[in-house]
């Protein structure tokens, strides 16, 4: 429990950090839906899609045109609006062939003041809010994050570390603080008692072998 927010313990000892030149970006591509977004975003992606449309693919303004921006998913939730083939409306591809954000593309540019829906921004994390408390789970998706796992697993980067910015964009930079706390302590834990597991099995080893010379070879015991 990190202040109002309950986190999975995974999320401690999870190593992310992605890698858009092996899976093309497609956590904004692959998917059933479209990204959650607040009725707060609405207004604003309005006016990225205003500003930005001439970037996007014929396919998605016309989807957007037909269907709307913004959809209400079967349990009333908000989501941004698909194409056919499941990508998000707001992509745009690299010339490599990576899909990224038209949004965010423009925000590195200047060109927008906003980066992207803090649901994207906080990917793989996924929030969900009951009983006034919000819940926070890593959603792990083999097709979409083994890339960035592999990456981070080379490079000592962990899942907590790597969203740093869109964390304290959404909670504070206390919060943060707090959160990164927290994480440290849950590994420590898990160190110290992956060390005291392999005390006690090298232990039993130690006793068993020794019983066994006692006992002598081929005694039955």
């Amino acid at each position: 429990m990190v202040q109002h927010t309950l986190l999975s313990d995974d999320i401690a000892h999870a190593r992310f950090a992605c890698d858009i030149s092996r899976c093309k970006g497609a956590c904004c591509v692959v998917g059933d839906a479209g990204a959650p977004v607040s009725k707060m975003e609405v207004a604003v992606l309005n006016k990225a899609y205003s500003q930005l449309k001439e970037r996007i693919s014929a396919e998605a303004r016309n989807t957007v045109s037909t269907k709307g921006l913004v959809q209400e998913s079967e349990d009333q939730k908000l989501e941004l609006t698909c194409i056919s083939s499941g990508e998000c409306v707001f992509v745009q591809y690299t010339d490599t062939g990576a899909a990224n954000c038209a949004i965010q593309n423009a925000f590195y540019e200047g060109k927008f003041d906003w980066e992207k829906p803090i649901s994207c921004h906080l990917y793989p994390l996924r929030i969900k809010k009951l009983s006034g408390i919000e819940w926070i789970n890593y959603e792990y998706i083999p097709t979409l994050c083994s890339a960035a796992c592999e990456r981070a697993e080379k490079e000592g980067i962990y899942l907590a570390d790597f969203l740093k910015k869109p964390l304290i964009r959404r909670y504070g930079e206390s919060w943060y603080n707090e959160f990164i706390a927290a994480c440290e302590h849950i590994r420590t834990m898990k160190e110290e008692y992956s060390k005291e597991t392999r005390y006690e099995l090298n232990s039993g080893e130690l006793t068993k072998k020794k019983y066994i010379n006692k006992a002598g070879k081929g005694t039955k015991t």
